[in-house]
Parts: structure tokens; C-alpha cells; sequence
């Protein structure tokens, strides 16, 4: 892909997200409605075709923990706050060359994660857990080797300890498991079409209105 052979060339180990999303974009997984901005200007025909309320998120290859540096604000709802927001996001990025991503606010209170990690021996390795904060406190997550089939993407969401989460529950609407599945069996044929790949971290994996969205993404290059 063009994207990761010019990461390749410029010798990066990862993609921004804004990248990393057109990938998985590229692959038919549901992403947010994001635009890449420099400029105010850039930033209000931004906001203008996504509509408030949006979240403004720091972008480039370099960060990729942007919450922990301060680099997102979520539910911006007008164009002062937008460019005040912008502008901490620039100023904070300092030397870090990055572009800032305007999305559109997504709400959903179940997250989960999706991804795909490279073994020496057995290849692309799918992932699937719980997602949030969540991922790395209760480690509840499922693996498959790829390829996969939908059989395969259903059992991984049966594994995991808490499954639950995906029936309809408190006024929740069930989780759209034939998307997920495919979202699943997608990411590992991500993995066996690109040799380069060496991880994919989606994380969250919103659950709006019973559809899953990849909020965030980190790709890790070999």
C-alpha cells in the first residue's frame, strides 16, 4: 500500500492515525468521520461538513499516546472553543510536525478492542477483548490466527470473559455481531496482505447504537 511504503521510506515504525484509519478504511472497517487540518481555516470546513459536537485529537506518526500528553478534547461544540482547542493542540505538539484530526464525536458506553499482532512463528495473530481502560486491567481478550473465518470471529466473542457486553442490555441495543465479525476476519486479512505490518491496535471499538466504530487506531510497522 502507498501509505505504508512511504512510512517505509521516510523509515518510520508507525502510522499516524488519520493513516492507520485510511487503511482500515481501505478494508471496509467502519471508522469515524475524521478530516486532517493545519490551519483555521482548514479547521472550520472541517467542522462545518462533520457538524458539532467534535473531537479534536493531536496526529502524527510520532505520538501515540495523545491522551496521556493532553493532546484530545472531546465534545467541542462551537467554533471558539474549536480554535482554542486547536490551537493548545499545535503549541503543545511543538517540533512534533503533526496536523491536527478533527472527528466526529461518537457516544456509546461499550468499548472494545480490535487487533492484530505479528509472531515470529505462527504469523498474523487476530485479537479481540474488552476495550477502554479496560484493555490492559482485566487483559480479557481472545486470539486466532489468521486467516479467519466468520465461525472463528464468533467463538472469539463467545471467549471472552465478558461476553455479556454484547447482548442487549440496560436499553442497549445488541451488538451488531455479523459487522464485528467481519471487522475480526478483516483485520487478519490486513495482516496476510501486508507483510510489513507488525501490529494494528483499535482501541476503542465504539459500540453506537448497536454498530461498531473504530474510534482510534495505532499501526506499528515492522
Amino acid at each position: 500500500m502507498n501509505i505504508i511504503e512511504e512510512a517505509k521510506k521516510q523509515g518510520r515504525t508507525s502510522l499516524s492515525e488519520f493513516e492507520a484509519k485510511q487503511i482500515l478504511s481501505s478494508y471496509k472497517i467502519p471508522i469515524t468521520k475524521e478530516m486532517l487540518v493545519r490551519s483555521s481555516e482548514e479547521l472550520f470546513d472541517a467542522t462545518k461538513k462533520i457538524g458539532y459536537p467534535v473531537v479534536l485529537k493531536g496526529c502524527s506518526s510520532d505520538i501515540t499516546h495523545k491522551t496521556e500528553k493532553g493532546l484530545v478534547q472531546l465534545d467541542i461544540r462551537n467554533d471558539e472553543d474549536a480554535e482554542s482547542v486547536f490551537n493548545d493542540i499545535i503549541s503543545s505538539m511543538g517540533s512534533d510536525n503533526g496536523s491536527v484530526l478533527v472527528q466526529e464525536m461518537v457516544s456509546g458506553k461499550r468499548e472494545l478492542v480490535a487487533g492484530l499482532v505479528r509472531d515470529p512463528q505462527f504469523g498474523p495473530c487476530v485479537m479481540f477483548g474488552l476495550g477502554g481502560i479496560f484493555t490492559e486491567v482485566l487483559s480479557d481478550v481472545s486470539f486466532r490466527l489468521a486467516p479467519l473465518k466468520k465461525r472463528d470471529a464468533m467463538e472469539m466473542m463467545g471467549e471472552i470473559k465478558g461476553h455479556k457486553i454484547l447482548n442487549a442490555i440496560r436499553g442497549m441495543k445488541e451488538v451488531d455481531r455479523d459487522t464485528l465479525s467481519q471487522i475480526l476476519i478483516n483485520v487478519g486479512q490486513i495482516g496476510l496482505e501486508n507483510e510489513s505490518i507488525k501490529e494494528i491496535d483499535i482501541n476503542p471499538l465504539i459500540i453506537s447504537d448497536g454498530k461498531p466504530v473504530a474510534v482510534d487506531a495505532l499501526l506499528v510497522l515492522q
